[in-house]
């Protein structure tokens, strides 16, 4: 997806207001719709480094994959098309929670996003788009529910709320 594209802007409860190229959307802020992908296989979550050159986040670790429908995309052929593009996977998803965030990056830098958080399970080859992500590793539920907690600068903004709902669903660490 390049800055030049349309994304789906909507009111708090996920209800479509219009479109908005992707690059003033983020200028203003205004809210838009968004999805956060986690692959799961067994015990292990895949994770991506995004890319230094990244508009925002670039170097820090996040979910699967994640971006915004195009405007007129639905959300799971949006998730399936950027699974593709960034990852060269394809595997089935399913929404299991959504929540609002907001985070100011810079001056002019917001991301204020509706993100549908995504869920699938996958144990397939991963080869990363490298203008997307730096690299991938699969990691264990409880390293990652552990260094959430000590080093949490290592994540995106989003990913730290995202995660902690994911690690949930799939069954809380031991004690």
């Amino acid at each position: 997806m390049n800055m030049t594209d349309h994304i789906i802007l909507v009111d708090i409860y996920d209800r479509e207001r219009g479109c908005m190229e992707k690059a003033a959307a983020h200028r203003r802020p205004c809210l838009h719709r968004a999805f956060s992908i986690f692959l799961f296989d067994g015990d292990h979550i895949l994770l991506q480094l995004r890319a230094a050159h990244k508009y925002h986040s670039g170097n820090l670790w996040t979910n699967s994959c994640c971006s915004h429908p195009r405007a007129g995309e639905d959300l799971l052929p949006a998730a399936s098309r950027r699974l593709r593009e960034e990852l060269g996977v394809c595997a089935h998803v399913s929404e299991i929670a959504s929540f609002v965030y907001f985070h100011q990056f810079g001056e002019d830098l917001y991301e204020y996003e509706f993100d549908h958080v995504l869920l699938g399970e996958y144990n397939g080859p991963v080869v990363p788009d490298p203008d997307e992500a730096a690299e991938v590793m699969w990691v264990t539920k409880d390293s990652l529910s552990l260094n959430l907690l000590e080093h949490p600068e290592a994540y995106s903004p989003w990913f730290r709320t995202a995660a902690p709902i994911v690690l949930g669903f799939l069954g809380a660490p031991p004690d």
